[in-house]
């Protein structure tokens, strides 16, 4: 992979496009995590206005420490990088005792809430981004926007652009180690950081990125019983997942009314 002009390409496709729309630069919400360091860092490099936002939810601590080590270490490098944090904790726990219902009643409650916190976190950087004149910068990769629908529908998919979602999970470490973000976020376990107990995106999946990028590659006319063993799990898996998620990349159904019946 051809790393540095990567990097460049989207680097001049961000500056582009902001200049292009008449904004001032973008603002990207800051995890902890590879996929938000990479296009901070990316973001940084176009010399436009760049806002950082921190949005822990009861967040866990080493969660919080690499988003803010990061933050750092851009701001250090970088003159046009600005950051805020916005603890949005004690707003969520109001909206989760506000709407709160028996789990026994509704047992995808959990899940729901779940997304609210990434949903919150989408109105808020909204908020940043139109009071600032800033892009909301989308941090998802292939895998996760076009494969298996791993994001939260008008939560992390509500963005204005979005730079690497045409790379592969493992493309986009090739580009951490290119590009130096800091060790403790190369070596963090992906997580999507919406839960109370620790979640890794592996375990909520059930395969890494490398095998959903295997599933992703290959012919998907084909069906499970065309591989065996771990492959054939995996690609039932990808299949099954990437069927119930088409509603997260699909435009949205739009009920085509007879001219003849609006005149």
């Amino acid at each position: 992979m051809q790393s540095e002009k990567i990097i460049n390409h989207i680097v001049n496709w961000l500056k582009d496009y902001a200049q292009n729309s008449g904004m001032k630069g973008f603002v990207v919400g800051v995890s902890g995590g590879i996929d938000s360091a990479i296009v901070s860092m990316l973001a940084a490099k176009t010399g436009l206005k760049v806002l950082l936002l921190e949005m822990p939810i009861r967040q866990k601590e080493d969660q919080v420490n690499r988003a803010q080590d990061h933050i750092e270490d851009l701001k250090s490098k970088f003159s046009n990088v600005e950051s805020f944090r916005v603890d949005l904790t004690p707003t969520f726990d109001t909206f989760q005792k506000t709407v709160d219902v028996k789990d026994q009643d509704f047992p995808a409650e959990q899940l729901a809430l779940a997304n609210s916190r990434s949903r919150l976190r989408m109105l808020t950087l909204y908020y940043y981004g139109q009071i600032h004149g800033l892009l909301v910068t989308g941090t998802g990769n292939k895998v996760e926007d076009f494969g298996v629908g791993f994001f939260t529908k008008y939560g992390d998919g509500g963005v204005d652009i979005s730079p690497i979602a045409d790379l592969y999970k493992t493309q986009i470490y090739e580009l951490a180690r290119h590009l130096d973000i800091i060790e403790s976020i190369q070596k963090a376990i992906p997580t999507d950081g919406l839960w109370d107990g620790e979640r890794t995106d592996e375990q909520q999946i059930g395969a890494t990125y490398p095998e959903l990028e295997w599933a992703m590659e290959q012919d998907q006319s084909l069906t499970p019983d065309h591989f065996e063993g771990r492959q054939r799990e995996v690609f039932e898996k990808y299949q099954k997942m990437h069927r119930a998620t088409l509603h997260k990349v699909n435009p949205i159904p739009i009920c085509d009314i007879p001219e003849e019946y609006k005149s």
